[in-house]
């Protein structure tokens, strides 16, 4: 009785605990929902309340029919894709190695992966920037995506390999000792029962992509290359306080895909991300 109880306990405090995680991580969100269905002459009287009295929808209307919004979102989602791709294509032969074959040295060079995953893209962004100028890199959408997906490629990898660790090692024996080479292994085995796996570390690093800030804020000059979320910024900086409803809803529109994306996939980039740690 007192083992279930404690149980009990605990479990109120998980879940009390992430009641409050999502109320603190949620609110900024139902604000800006709030403020984007606004209208114009609302947002004068103050923005102490949260239900407006008038809802509209004009807003949203105006961002979607906006070509320079389009534009926005079109190059974020191109810069994303792209950079997912090229990901995938470094991360996948990287995380068969470091899963599959014997290496010397291979629990430093995965902690040296996790260590630069773990460096603030604020520390190498002058030198980035004095590196691309020197050789004229700036407003080059493959250029960009290469360092978008140096930025993820770690955290990928690290995905892949803890989900390529529970694919059973007698599989790759035997298609060795049908005379299968190990990039036989890789492409006939490896990669069709890794694809939950592959989906999922595809749509992190599109995610991620999606939500980048600093790179392409230093790498382009020209709005024709900018995405989303420096395009947000753009606008908010030439817009006075009565074009407030316009950039809530311009923020709302900007995370929507990622938030939509991870809810309708959350088990599987869960089941990824998780895939390897228990073994036996």
């Amino acid at each position: 009785m007192r083992a279930s109880t404690q149980n009990r306990i605990g479990d109120a405090f998980s879940y009390l605990f992430m009641i409050v995680a999502f109320v603190f991580f949620a609110w900024p969100l139902v604000w800006l929902l709030s403020l984007a269905l606004r209208t114009r002459k609302e947002i004068y009287l103050g923005v102490s309340r949260l239900i407006p009295h008038d809802p509209t929808l004009d807003n949203f209307m105006a961002i979607l029919s906006s070509p320079k919004f389009a534009l926005y979102l079109w190059n974020a989602l191109k810069l994303s894709t792209m950079s997912g791709i090229v990901c995938l294509i470094v991360a996948l032969p990287a995380a068969y190695a470091f899963s599959r074959l014997p290496m010397k040295g291979k629990g430093p060079w995965l902690m040296g992966i996790l260590a630069f995953q773990m460096i603030s893209p604020l520390v190498i962004m002058i030198p980035l920037y004095r590196y691309m100028a020197s050789l004229n890199l700036l407003d080059n959408q493959p250029a960009a995506t290469l360092v978008y997906t140096a930025l993820v490629v770690p955290m990928v990898t690290w995905i892949l390999k803890g989900f390529m660790d529970g694919i059973p090692k007698s599989l790759d024996e035997a298609a060795l000792i049908d005379g299968a080479t190990h990039f036989g292994v890789f492409f006939r085995v490896i990669l069709p029962l890794s694809k939950p796996g592959i989906a999922s570390a595809f749509i992190i690093a599109v995610i991620t992509g999606w939500s980048q800030f600093l790179v392409p804020f230093l790498l382009f000059t020209k709005e024709s290359l900018t995405p989303i979320a420096v395009g947000i910024f753009q606008y908010a900086g030439t817009q006075n306080d009565s074009s407030m409803q316009v950039l809530a809803a311009a923020c709302l529109v900007s995370v929507a895909p990622a938030i939509i994306a991870f809810l309708l996939l959350q088990r599987l980039i869960l089941s990824a991300m998780t895939a390897g740690a228990v073994k036996g």
